[in-house]
């Protein structure tokens, strides 16, 4: 009888797991993608990474997309540009802003918090989770850089 639970109790475990998307020969799916306006830079990682329905985005700067400088305007202009270069690598990728599971926020300057928070909250109807940390130095003196966590429709880019 012992066996028998046990066996049921498997079989049942076993029908519950979540089908994982993969390749014929059994590998998961995976893309490296590059952000709009970067595919002729030679940067050293890529911005984002799909694997099966999930969307792994590197942090991003509020640099205007094909350029190396820092939008010029303070936390909430490098915060709104960060957004908008991340809503266009996850269109780009087949997922959007609606769609971003988590967030972690670096911020220069924990000050500036309350600032930054004023732009950010203006791009999420779901707001996702988030973390919010200051770093001693972020790349090009940047105020912010944000990395996201995304899903997408299963058969999207």
């Amino acid at each position: 009888m012992r066996i028998l639970v046990l066996l049921i109790t498997a079989l049942v475990l076993t029908s519950c797991e979540p089908a994982i998307d993969a390749q014929a020969d059994g590998r998961p799916d995976v893309a490296y993608l590059k952000a709009p306006g970067t595919e002729n830079m030679d940067l050293p990682f890529t911005a984002a990474v799909r694997l099966n329905n999930t969307l792994y985005l590197s942090g991003a700067l509020g640099i205007p997309p094909g350029t190396r400088q820092l939008i010029e305007g303070g936390i909430q202009a490098e915060t709104r540009q960060t957004l908008e270069n991340i809503s266009r690598t996850l269109e780009n990728s087949g997922s959007s802003i609606d769609n971003v599971v988590k967030c972690t926020v670096f911020l220069a300057d924990m000050s500036e918090w309350a600032a930054m928070n004023e732009v950010y909250t203006t791009f999420f109807k779901n707001k996702p989770a988030r973390s919010a940390i200051a770093a001693s130095g972020l790349a090009l003196d940047a105020r912010v850089e944000i990395e996201c966590i995304a899903w997408v429709e299963p058969g999207a880019a």
